[in-house]
């Protein structure tokens, strides 16, 4: 099996983790190759009288691999999906970070997960991205323009509104005065739209959400549509410029800048373990179900 490893930072619980998986791999028959910019990030934090880790660095990921390993929090994965693109390698995530809807392997279960992994006793969750293109065209998006969780546009430099002229599907829905509007897929359902007073959508539930952030228009509600719509957006307000972020990468946009998103031609797998499920992660991070009367 060919591995890629990755993730962003060395902390406490990253080193724990780290040191657990690697022990593993070490094990086990396999190519396994780390991210080059994170290999150099452990190996700066380890102590110079132990030995430095060894393992095959990628810069870029092809079709040979199949499967990459999130070291991090569900950030990590949301920056993993920008090496995978439309590749389909499978991804699994250990949770170094806090609630971790998509990251949900924790330290005491790494090797255990492992080995279901490597023997084959896992699901695949296939998830939904948006895609977004700009007109005029926006260099900085042109290669990494797909998002798993959500594509948000949100002021820039200003405690003004803005106003986000909205159409779907060519037919004008409403224009939101707010601090920005966010559109979610259902893995993004459970990240910021939440925080946001979005709905909890089921993953594979064929749809997106519109969720506006703090509206001035006190009517205007998150509004749940089929993932086949494309979406038009465009921005005014009192500065020249406004914010447009896909996951968790952020580009400035000229107001008036044209805005389509819609479903991405591909999807990115998650690997589920057998005994996982979204409600048991719903019950786990939410503490549904944890009220006295139950």
């Amino acid at each position: 099996m060919k591995v890629a490893i990755f993730g962003q930072f060395y902390h406490q619980n990253a080193e724990e983790a780290i040191k657990i998986l690697f022990d593993y791999l070490e094990k086990k028959n396999g190519d396994f190759f780390i991210e080059e910019t994170f290999l150099q990030i452990i190996n700066s934090q380890i102590n110079p009288d132990e030995n430095a880790y060894h393992f095959n660095t990628f810069k870029t990921l092809d079709d040979s691999f199949d499967l990459l390993i999130s070291i991090g929090g569900d950030g990590t994965i949301l920056r993993a999906i920008t090496f995978v693109k439309d590749k389909s390698i499978p991804i699994v995530g250990i949770n170094t970070g806090r609630l971790g809807f998509l990251a949900t392997i924790q330290n005491n279960r790494i090797e255990t997960a492992m080995d279901n992994i490597f023997e084959g006793r896992y699901k695949i969750s296939e998830r939904s991205l948006l895609e977004v293109k700009t007109t005029p065209s926006n260099e900085n998006m042109e290669n990494l323009n797909f998002a798993l969780n959500e594509i948000t546009v949100s002021r820039k430099n200003t405690t003004s509104m803005i106003t986000v002229d909205t159409h779907l599907n060519g037919e004008y829905l409403t224009s939101y005065w707010s601090d920005g509007l966010i559109v979610s897929t259902p893995t993004g359902s459970t990240g910021y739209s939440l925080s946001c007073g979005g709905p909890v959508i089921d993953p594979h539930a064929e749809s997106f959400v519109l969720t506006p952030i703090a509206p001035h228009n006190l009517n205007a509600r998150p509004l749940v549509i089929k993932d086949t719509t494309e979406i038009q957006l465009k921005v005014s307000g009192r500065e020249h410029q406004h914010l447009i972020s896909l996951d968790s990468r952020i580009a400035t946009l000229d107001n008036e800048t044209l805005i389509t998103i819609s479903k991405a031609p591909f999807k990115i797998k998650m690997i589920e373990l057998l005994d996982e499920s979204f409600l048991d992660t719903l019950r786990k991070k939410l503490l549904w179900g944890e009220d006295k009367r139950n």
